[in-house]
């Protein structure tokens, strides 16, 4: 018995370069957005971070926390005390992590995350900085943070506009 002949895949390469070269324009534009609108927000921000007394708690549902895992070890490596707490953990008893001296980075594009607005009100009430990344300034998230980072795209890469693509890049690089 012969083995199954394998599956044939038909690219168009000039085609597949042409979408991927679109995808690195749309991502770089989402990137570069972010420096325009940087602000005192951001500074304030930085500098909440890096003279708190406990650490830097970072959270995020979704793609948005596989990013906030990637800053928290980012900050971690470079000297900032910084761990990453799911939000659905938080509202489970991960909660009890975060101290009346940490910043929490909370990021969520949409600023709507059930998870993250389950915990918000506790949050506040343990006296922890809430800096928010979202790409809504006008969400539950923006509106119950101290500081807000625009982290805002005009189009995701997915040809659908679905996939978190450029805002998650957008969130990287302002991370």
């Amino acid at each position: 018995m012969l083995p199954p002949a394998p599956l044939q895949r038909t690219l168009d390469g000039f085609r597949a370069l042409q979408l991927a070269r679109e995808t690195f324009d749309i991502e770089a534009a989402a990137v570069l957005g972010l420096r325009e609108r940087l602000g005192l927000a951001f500074l304030d921000a930085v500098q909440r971070m890096l003279s708190a007394r406990g650490r830097v708690v970072v959270m995020g549902m979704g793609k948005s926390g596989h990013v906030g895992r990637k800053i928290a070890a980012t900050l971690a490596s470079t000297g900032t005390p910084a761990f990453f707490v799911h939000p659905g953990e938080a509202s489970h008893g991960d909660l009890g992590m975060v101290t009346a001296g940490d910043v929490v980075l909370a990021i969520s594009n949409s600023g709507e995350s059930d998870e993250l607005a389950a915990i918000v009100p506790t949050l506040r009430r343990l006296g922890v900085t809430l800096v928010a990344m979202t790409g809504r300034a006008e969400s539950m998230l923006a509106r119950h943070a101290d500081m807000v980072l625009d982290s805002a795209v005009d189009q995701e890469a997915c040809p659908l506009n679905l996939a978190p693509t450029a805002s998650t890049t957008a969130q990287m690089a302002l991370g």
